[in-house]
């Protein structure tokens, strides 16, 4: 089991803001991002990020979004699309989202609309 299964989404959430606000974006166009992906609302985010959820009980209570098969591309070399491993791979759409939220790509594109 890799570590960040046991981590807490609200240990690396604080992260995620930092780089989408350090890039310009805000907040709420990150919590956009994680609602899109997991179903969640930003109160069922805040609720999680409190109550200390780690990834693994994070996704395993999501219901990913039906386009989530539209997400491809690298996150650290590793291309999301073929990652092995069903929770790491939500991790890493996860990151993806985050990381072209920060490289300014527009709303309607990260959310694959």
């Amino acid at each position: 089991m890799h570590r960040i299964f046991t981590t807490a989404v609200a240990d690396v959430y604080p992260h995620y803001v930092t780089k989408v606000e350090r890039k310009g974006r805000t907040q709420a166009e990150l919590d956009e991002v994680i609602t899109w992906l997991t179903g969640f609302d930003e109160a069922a985010i805040r609720s999680r990020l409190d109550a200390g959820t780690t990834f693994e009980d994070f996704f395993a209570e999501a219901d990913l979004n039906p386009n989530v098969g539209l997400i491809t591309g690298s996150v650290c070399g590793v291309k999301v699309q073929e990652v092995e491993d069903p929770l790491m791979q939500k991790i890493r759409y996860l990151d993806k989202l985050v990381d072209e939220l920060a490289k300014g790509r527009p709303m309607e594109k990260i959310l694959r609309a």
